[in-house]
């Protein structure tokens, strides 16, 4: 069995899997990546039983099909010390040896019988939704840094994605922040939802830059789902359990309006943030007039800062404290250049909307909960 192809094209493919592979595996199999040839094609995938990827390339050049595992790290070592040449692989069937070439390089190594390797999952009684690359790039995008770490409570780990006759929705949510991404161009027969865990959402991150001509065939069931474009395919198992009713806790009656510069407000918060409390991270908001001021201090050691800014407000003067780390991430995740938000009461969620979204089919929605001034 050998093919040749380009050492660049074939390290991009491999970088692109590596995310997928754990650095503790129980399995030793696990380490490497399968390599499959049939048809003038190479498949390689990788796995850690819960979410496994294929990337699919045509080599220049092709002879016999097969197939055979070979160790991840060790290949992408070498491959990244290679400069932008023809690399060819022969592999000995019956000892499972590998031989790279390269001009005047030669590297050996031993591969290990795929039989081991875990078989990719067959979704039955699937499930299918069309969604455009970019579309289901941005939702994961904008929602997943508001996905929570606490096992205990799993279905909050992973991204919410729901098609309504709304449209299709992205919700994340860690009990202290939430995030709901809507779109209102996305529809189709099946009205359905399922909980996409963390890794493979990062991994789909990585592969869909860059794609947003594609169409991304998605299919799934109750325990699996399916993410297929051309050349590529992540299978991953979902999150079991029941989301939280996340409409419930988004607050209906704002009067409390703030309009405000988006960047000029993210600055602001960065430099007061420094002399915040580090175990709190509390900035206060106090709004009266038209006048927003944000300070912070650390009892602890003293610290303190202030600054004023100008805004656009209407409603009555009020003080309210948020987490800045949690303030920071949302308004970093928008590009608009305004935002609004909207308040009722110093112990209710605080919402922020962007201002004159250019896309009437996105639907942007970010929650935070308040914390209690000292």
């Amino acid at each position: 069995m050998k093919f040749i192809v380009s050492s660049l094209k074939l390290l991009k493919a491999v970088q692109s899997l590596a995310g997928v592979i754990n650095s503790n595996n129980t399995l030793p199999i696990l380490d490497d990546f399968l390599f499959n040839i049939s048809d003038n094609e190479l498949r390689i995938t990788a796995s850690d039983l819960e979410t496994t990827m294929i990337v699919m390339i045509q080599p220049d050049l092709v002879e016999g099909a097969g197939e055979v595992t070979i160790p991840a790290r060790l290949l992408i070592d070498i491959l990244k010390n290679f400069p932008d040449i023809p690399v060819s692989f022969n592999i000995d069937e019956n000892t499972l040896a590998i031989e790279i070439t390269t001009g005047e390089g030669r590297y050996k190594m031993v591969g290990h019988k795929s039989d081991e390797f875990p078989q990719v999952p067959v979704l039955e009684d699937a499930s299918k939704w069309e969604i455009p690359a970019d579309v289901l790039a941005c939702g994961f995008e904008k929602t997943v840094f508001a996905t929570g770490n606490d096992e205990i409570r799993p279905v909050m780990t992973g991204v919410f994605m729901e098609m309504t006759n709304n449209g299709l929705n992205f919700v994340a949510t860690d009990a202290h922040k939430l995030v709901r991404y809507r779109r209102l161009d996305i529809k189709t027969d099946t009205l359905a939802s399922f909980i996409v865990p963390k890794k493979p959402i990062n991994q789909l991150k990585n592969a869909l830059s860059g794609k947003a001509d594609e169409t991304v065939v998605v299919e799934f069931n109750k325990t699996n789902a399916s993410f297929t474009m051309s050349g590529f395919k992540l299978v991953c198992r979902l999150i079991d359990g029941k989301y939280p009713n996340y409409e419930a806790v988004i607050p209906k009656s704002n009067p409390n309006k703030l309009t405000i510069d988006r960047q000029l407000l993210l600055s602001a918060i960065r430099r007061v943030a420094i002399f915040s409390s580090k175990a709190t991270h509390q900035i206060r908001f106090k709004i009266a007039g038209q006048e927003l001021t944000l300070t912070a201090e650390d009892l602890d050691y003293y610290n303190e800062a202030k600054e004023r800014l100008s805004c656009n407000y209407s409603g009555d003067d009020m003080e309210i404290g948020f987490n800045s780390r949690f303030f920071q991430e949302m308004l970093g995740n928008l590009s608009q250049q305004e935002i609004l938000l909207e308040m009722s009461a110093p112990n209710r969620a605080g919402l922020i909307i962007p201002v004159d979204n250019q896309n009437a089919d996105e639907d942007i929605l970010m929650l935070l909960m308040p914390v209690m001034l000292n």
